[in-house]
């Protein structure tokens, strides 16, 4: 995504969004009933006893360190019963590991992703992959995908180090293997492969061979 780049609030996502629908009454105004039936078929899961239970600073990578990203910078949702979870997402955060946190937690930014990885292979939870975080620029891929950011800079080869490879193909085998999806090319997409979007990440010196030969090593 290139966390320290401009991004659209709410990176194309805030269409109707949290408040405009009342679960278990009438919907509030929205633009048609179509679009009315379509948002609350999403939000079956609001009703009392339904949503999947939820713990505090929970991570859903074992060993994953977890800092909380602003709520302005996800929606709340509780995949993969109301959206299919079908993509990885792979992302350079265009700064520093601080500074990605940073701005994830600023809910002025509009944007954030699950993970970032660190250069030394740390890799730390923003969002619960149950939620939809803002991170592709593109609603649909938001809603289907699980958004990993990578920290460096997508012009410093040197930023993709092998520990960061190591760390991030085995967060995304798990991920692969959690919802069924195939460790290929088709699934695990970089940023500029999203429909609609202006950015480059991972960009040229992201080695796609190598990082996907030790995702299908990590799946066994």
């Amino acid at each position: 995504m290139g966390a320290t780049k401009g991004t659209t609030a709410g990176d194309g996502d805030r269409r109707l969004g949290r408040r405009a629908l009342l679960v278990g009454g009438a919907a509030a105004a929205v633009g048609t009933a179509a679009l009315a039936r379509e948002e609350l078929s999403h939000l079956w899961w609001r009703l009392p006893g339904v949503e999947k239970p939820r713990v505090a600073g929970a991570v859903d990578l074992r060993g994953a360190r977890w800092v909380a990203a602003s709520p302005a910078n996800y929606r709340r949702a509780d995949r993969p019963d109301d959206y299919r979870v079908d993509r990885v997402v792979i992302h350079v955060t265009q700064g520093g590991y601080d500074s990605a946190v940073k701005v994830f937690q600023d809910p002025a930014h509009g944007a954030a992703a699950h993970y970032i990885v660190r250069k030394d292979g740390r890799v730390t939870q923003l969002i619960r992959e149950l939620d939809v975080a803002f991170h592709a620029g593109n609603r649909e891929y938001n809603e289907r995908s699980v958004g990993i950011e990578h920290e460096g800079f997508v012009e410093d080869a040197s930023s993709f180090t092998d520990a960061m490879y190591a760390a991030s193909a085995r967060l995304t085998a798990a991920i692969c293997r959690h919802y069924g999806i195939p460790a290929d090319r088709e699934h695990v997409i970089g940023h500029v492969q999203v429909p609609g979007t202006d950015h480059t990440d991972p960009g040229r010196h992201w080695d796609w061979d190598r990082y996907m030969e030790r995702v299908r090593r990590a799946g066994g």
